[in-house]
Order: C-alpha cells, then structure tokens, then sequence
C-alpha cells in the first residue's frame, strides 16, 4: 500500500510535481488545498488527483502521510513546523526557512518525530552539480579551494508575473523578498558536489535603481531594497566561496539559471550559459554535452497551460548524460521534468525516503547548510559587508 500525500499550495510549480506524485508507483492518494479553493480544484481535474482539502489545518487532522509545502517562500518554517509537529512527513520547496530560529526548531523537530524531511533543492540535481560530485568523488580536482555559484535570475524572465500570480493585489511588497533569502539554487549547486560548509560570510548588497515599486523600502513588507547581492564565504576546509544572487542582471536565465565553477588544486570545471569546460594543467575539455539537457515536452504543452510563458523553459527540461536516469520508476518516462533534469530525482527521493526510512539527499541538516549562509549573508549586507560567523548544526545522523 502506497503513501498518501498532500499538496499545500496550487501555485504554479504544484501542479507539475503534482503529476509526478501522483504518477510514482510508491504513492497511492494526491490531495491538494489552497487559500484560493478554486485553483485547487482546477489542479485536482488537470491532474486526475485524489480530491482537494479546505484548509491546511484539515490537511494536518487527515490520515494523509505527507505533505508537499508550495507556499510562497517566506511562509515556510511555520508550515514545516506545523505539518512535522502533527505526524507528517514534510516535503518542503525552497527556501528551508528565512530565520536561525525557525531553521534550529525544523532540525530539532525532525531529530525529535524522525519524520522525513527533504528540501526540494533543485541544484543538487543539476547537470553541473552532478558532473563535480562525481569528478570530486574520483579526487580529480586535486584539492578544491576556490568555488563559485550564481543564481542569475532577472525580474522581467517571469519573476514579475510570478509574483504577480501570488500575491494579488500587493505584489510588488512581496517582490521586493531579498535576495540572499533565496540562496540555495547557488549555495546548493556548490555544497552539494564538495565536502565542507561556510562559516563565515562578508556580503555587499546593491541597492536597486529601476524605480517602478519593488525592492522600494517605503513598499517592501521585507524592509528591502537590495535585488543584487555578492557574498564572499570562508569555508570550513579553509577554502573560499563566492555567491551571486542577482535579480537585476543582463543574462538569459531561460537557458540557464544558475551556473557554477570549482577551482582545484589539479583541475577546475566552469560553466557558463552555453559552455562548460573541465580544464587541468595542460588540457581545456568542452563537457557541455554531457551536461545539457534535453527537452521531454512540447512549450505548448496542455500541462504548461498555467505558467507563465518566460517561465515555461525551467518545466520542459528532460535529463543531461551524465544523470542516472535509470534508478527512477519507469513511470517518470516521458512525464515532463523541469529545472535541468531535477523534478524527477526530488520526487523519487522524497518518496523513497518516507517509505524505506531513509535519509534524503537534502535532509534537514543539509538543507540547513544550504540557507543559513544566505540568512546570515544578508544581515552582513545589512551591515555593510561585516565579517559574521554562520552558525552550524553539524552533520546529518546516518538514520533517525
């Protein structure tokens, strides 16, 4: 018998891993809730879904095994909370939470229900990410010392409608949400092909300029006018780390989102939008089509229907060679993917994680160490880039 699950949040990534929930073979029952009924309902007949709720609290008092959390990004340590104190295991979108003290009560509540807990990290799938664990893994960088990642997402490529679409009528003081809050699509990226953690941060913040309302102190419910934010961290292995979250930025994020580079002592591996490159003292090697990723679905897919157009690429992305689609459930073939290849790995790993007991690749603890830099990289920011160590909850237990 397979795990119930439920969606909190019919937004415009939901539906998506909605269907892929609903297709994996582990899960039997998909239900989903909103603040808005109706969209729930539209989810639920797109879908073929099990039914809706009324609430998150009635999600909460149900039988269902899990919940999936697709709110808007600050909401999402009291849900988590909320949802792992009431016996559910927790599927949560990024970020993990947006304070120390809302991070530090997730990890002690999952230490004490030894509930699931998994962050849907996008990056940690990434084609790049993937390609370095596995040249790390085999001790071909040599030492790695110097790494970079940058989430280079502008405004006008779907951020604004996204907004928009949730927000309502306030939108531009919920668009304002500060960059380095939403860091793991770089911090993770990197985190997750190396073996160390920050500890200490220094982050410069670039006050906005465009003048149309959002990242506007006098309109921002966040107090922020900062939409680019650079972050130099020292690392625990004595290394260094440089993060770039920008929302004001000449790039085309439809190819390419995020991207990467690791410096090593032996050999380095950078990626741009179009390029990526593995390099050692003597020899330049293009690997790009090891990692770029092939399309599964059409942009003018009826699953599309609800995403913003500028948005559609992030949706359609099939795998990259050098994933392993061959450990997924064959019922994933054909379905739609998203992010570089990632929709696919988040759920299969989310799911076998709550019905084997065992820890997902993102849990609480990893999932910690790809947020609280960006949290304490803005409060740096906010101090005109003072030095400030980053606190750390250690390694995740082998099991719970």
């Amino acid at each position: 018998m397979g795990i119930s699950l439920g969606i909190v949040g019919a937004g415009q990534f939901a539906g998506h891993f909605a269907k892929l929930f609903k297709l994996h073979p582990e899960v039997e029952n998909v239900f989903i809730t909103d603040l808005l009924p109706e969209r729930a309902q539209a989810t639920t007949e797109r879908y073929d879904l099990t039914g809706t709720m009324e609430s998150f609290e009635a999600m909460l008092a149900s039988d269902v095994d899990a919940v999936a959390i697709f709110t808007q990004r600050w909401t999402h340590g009291p849900l988590v909370l909320a949802a792992l104190r009431a016996g559910k295991h927790v599927y949560s979108a990024v970020p993990m939470a947006i304070s120390e003290e809302e991070i530090a009560a997730i990890i002690e509540a999952v230490r004490e229900t030894k509930l699931t807990y998994m962050m849907g990290e996008t990056s940690y799938y990434n084609p790049a990410t993937v390609y370095a664990r596995k040249q790390q893994a085999e001790g071909r960088f040599g030492r790695v010392f110097y790494t970079e990642g940058d989430y280079v997402h502008d405004m006008d490529l779907g951020f604004y409608s996204a907004y928009e679409y949730s927000g309502g009528e306030a939108w531009k003081s919920t668009a304002s949400y500060p960059p380095m809050l939403y860091p793991t699509h770089s911090v993770g990226g990197v985190l997750g092909a190396i073996d160390a953690h920050a500890v200490s941060v220094s982050c410069i913040g670039v006050k906005d300029q465009r003048g149309d309302g959002v990242f506007d102190k006098d309109v921002s419910m966040f107090d922020n006018d900062f939409s680019n934010a650079t972050a130099l961290f020292e690392m625990n292995d004595g290394g260094a780390m440089r993060i770039n979250e920008m929302r004001r930025v000449g790039y085309p994020s439809h190819i390419r989102e995020s991207r990467f580079r690791f410096f090593g002592t032996e050999a380095s591996f950078e990626q741009l939008a179009q390029t990526a490159v593995w390099q050692d003292k003597e020899t330049v090697t293009d690997v790009s089509e090891l990692i770029d990723t092939k399309p599964t679905l059409a942009l003018d897919d009826p699953s599309l229907a609800d995403v913003d157009p500028s948005l559609r690429d992030a949706f359609v992305s099939g795998m990259a060679p050098v994933h392993d689609g061959a450990r997924l459930p064959r019922e994933f073939l054909g379905a739609g993917n998203g992010h570089e290849g990632s929709h696919h790995f988040l759920v299969d790993d989310f799911v076998t994680a709550v019905a084997t007991g065992s820890m997902p690749p993102v849990n609480a603890w990893t999932a910690a160490r790809f947020t609280l830099p960006g949290i304490i990289a803005h409060q740096s920011a906010l101090q005109r880039g003072e030095r400030l160590d980053i606190p750390d909850h250690g390694d995740a237990p082998a099991s719970l």
